[in-house]
């Protein structure tokens, strides 16, 4: 499967404990690590984390991140995750979504963290042509039964989606959707679910919490998303709004994210 999207990059304000959460709780491991800056992942990079102490935090009507998504590539690596979280840390959720089975906890400066594991694509429930997720409490003593002991997500592990709190579903849409060429996949009240390639979900938009202002403070700096086609992307998009890279490009929703567009 190609992987659609690529790391993300959190503004956080100790970065020495969240990089410690992020490889003990979470199980990554530091690639690189730089004044400033560290750089975590399995086989790629999947999180950046930024050092910028002075940013304010995040205001309570910003949009901005709702959860990172990390997908394992089995249940006993999901069983891994839950043994690491309840040891070291809370557990805030977990959930069947008929899709997949999901674990949700906060990291030390409150951004949203899923892991999940994905059920076989056979296996997804379908509506019409799109997915029927649902959400259903997980039962977690299998998963702990099943768990193989490991320290560390193993190879395999991805960002799978990234799910973001929005002030409009429709302005979102515009972009995520017509501009960037994602699928609506699920829709639910106050909630949208898109993808490439009939995933369930490489991005889902939320405005459940009502958020009015555009992101500005810590937390969430920017994710990147990997298209087939960058230069048919920036043709439909405001090139006000574009920032050109050597390897692609980077545009801002309608919400202030700066999103990477890079080739797939």
């Amino acid at each position: 499967m190609t992987e659609r999207v690529g790391p993300v990059t959190l503004d956080v304000t100790e970065l020495d404990r969240m990089a410690t959460f992020y490889e003990d709780v979470v199980g990554l491991r530091t690639l690189d690590r730089t004044e400033g800056r560290a750089v975590l992942g399995v086989d790629d990079a999947l999180l950046i984390l930024r050092e910028t102490p002075d940013r304010s935090a995040r205001g309570p009507a910003e949009a901005g991140l709702f959860h990172t998504a990390f997908r394992v590539p089995s249940r006993a690596a999901l069983g891994d995750a839950l043994a690491r979280i309840e040891s070291q840390w809370q557990l805030t959720g977990a959930s069947d979504h008929g899709v997949s089975e999901a674990l949700y906890l906060q990291d030390p400066e409150d951004n949203g963290v899923e892991v999940y594991r994905d059920r076989p694509r056979e296996d997804w429930p379908d509506a019409d042509g799109r997915v029927d997720m649902f959400t259903r409490r997980l039962a977690l003593a299998p998963l702990r039964d099943g768990a193989s002991g490991e320290a560390r997500c193993p190879s395999g592990t991805a960002v799978g989606h990234v799910h973001l709190e929005v002030s409009s579903l429709d302005d979102s849409v515009a972009f995520y959707g017509d501009g960037l060429g994602l699928d609506i996949r699920q829709s639910m009240d106050g909630a949208l679910f898109l993808a490439f390639d009939g995933y369930h979900h490489h991005v889902g938009l939320n405005t459940w919490n009502e958020r009015s202002r555009p992101a500005a403070g810590r937390g969430l700096a920017r994710i990147q998303l990997r298209v087939d086609d960058p230069a048919d992307v920036r043709r439909r998009l405001d090139p006000s709004r574009l920032t050109e890279r050597d390897d692609g490009f980077d545009a801002v929703d309608p919400d202030g994210i700066t999103v990477q567009i890079r080739r797939a």
